[in-house]
Formats: C-alpha cells, structure tokens, sequence
C-alpha cells in the first residue's frame, strides 16, 4: 500500500501530483491540505488538524465530504502532520510520500524534515520507503546498509547528508564521483551535488545515518 499525505504548504512548490494520483492507495490530507486535495479532485481517505488555516465554509464542506476527520486543539505537542505521519506509520504501507511540507515558515519545514530523523521512526525505514516530495527535490533517509539508486530524468543531483556527527565506510558506485570506504562527518560537503553515470548506482555505508536528497536545478 502507498500513503500519499498532503500538508498544507504552498501549492507553487508541489510536485506534478499525476503521478501521485495514479500510484497512491491512500490519500491523508493535513489541516489546509485536506482542502487542497478536495480542490484537486482528491477526496483524502482521513483529515488531520486542528482546521485553523481552512475557513468556517471549507470546513463545513471537509465534514461533508470525509469519512473520518481527526479534529485536534491547536494547543498541543505535536504538529498536525507529525500526528498524521505517525498515523501512517501504523498502517503499514510500503511507501508514504508526503507532499506540501516544504517552503512557507522555516520551523515548519525543518520540523518536517526532522520527522524522518527522529530516533521513534528510524527502524520504520527498514521496511518503508518514505519521502518528503517537493516540485525541486526528493528528501529520504537511509540507516547503514546497501541501496541501489536509480536515476531519475528530472532530478539528477544526488546528495548525501550526514544525519548523525559521523557516517563512515560509504561506497559509492555507478556515481560521477565515486567514493571506497570513506566518512562523513556533520557539515561535510564532500557528498554534496554528485550525478549518477549510467541508469543505475550503489550507496552503501557500515555506520551512521544518511539524509538522501534527489534534486533539479
């Protein structure tokens, strides 16, 4: 099953949603999110949120239109798309994307971006692929392992971003810039901007964790 969850980001910076809308089996909308999603033609499976950002007349239109809204106070721990991206998590799914979680405020976007660090989620990426998806870039995070990438026509910039104070023993193959057995530590930019060679590549690191990026100009 494939998860596709809309935040309520600015509409100028979501990718082309055609693909989404053939490949995601279910659609989760986060507060204004839900409303853009309807506004597309995409009626979300549930609503998170505490519905702040939508008018009185857009809401009354969300409690018609979903079968399950979870209505929250604005006064809480968690922002509105950590409580549904932990509803996600539990569903299972072998792939979440989540769409309209960059751009606007920066708190906000570094906080989405952080959701994938976080120490509750790193096993989740073991089994489940997931993304944070913008119209420039694909955000992911990898635990140490092996990985084969893939290139994307659109996005042939791949960095590689230390999560943790040091990644070591990555190897890179297939890549303009190859790497044997080499580390990283926070705030290298040694990894940063290289292109695949051919169709296909192999990222591999012993110790650490990997933030991926997969960028256009």
């Amino acid at each position: 099953m494939i998860i596709s969850i809309m935040a309520g980001g600015p509409e100028s910076l979501w990718p082309d949603l055609t693909m989404y809308k053939e490949m995601t089996d279910l659609w989760v909308g986060v507060d204004r999110g839900v409303w853009a999603l309807l506004e597309k033609g995409i009626v979300p499976k549930c609503g998170f949120g505490d519905f702040d950002s939508v008018s009185e007349g857009e809401y009354k239109k969300i409690e018609q239109t979903l079968d399950q809204i979870n209505l929250f106070s604005s006064e809480k721990d968690e922002t509105d798309l950590e409580i549904a991206f932990k509803w996600a998590l539990g569903q299972k799914p072998s792939e979440i994307h989540v769409l309209g979680a960059t751009g606007g405020r920066m708190d906000h976007f570094i906080g989405n971006i952080q959701l994938l660090q976080k120490e509750s989620v790193l096993p989740y990426h073991e089994d489940i692929d997931i993304y944070i998806v913008d119209q420039q870039n694909i955000f992911t995070v990898k635990t140490a392992g092996s990985y084969e990438v893939t290139a994307l026509k659109d996005k042939k910039y791949i960095s590689l971003l230390p999560v943790t104070a040091e990644v070591s023993g990555i190897t890179l193959s297939g890549f303009k810039y190859p790497l044997s057995d080499a580390s990283l530590e926070m705030g290298s930019t040694l990894c940063i901007s290289n292109e695949l060679i051919s169709e296909s590549g192999n990222v591999s690191f012993e110790k650490g964790i990997l933030m991926v990026i997969r960028s256009s100009d």
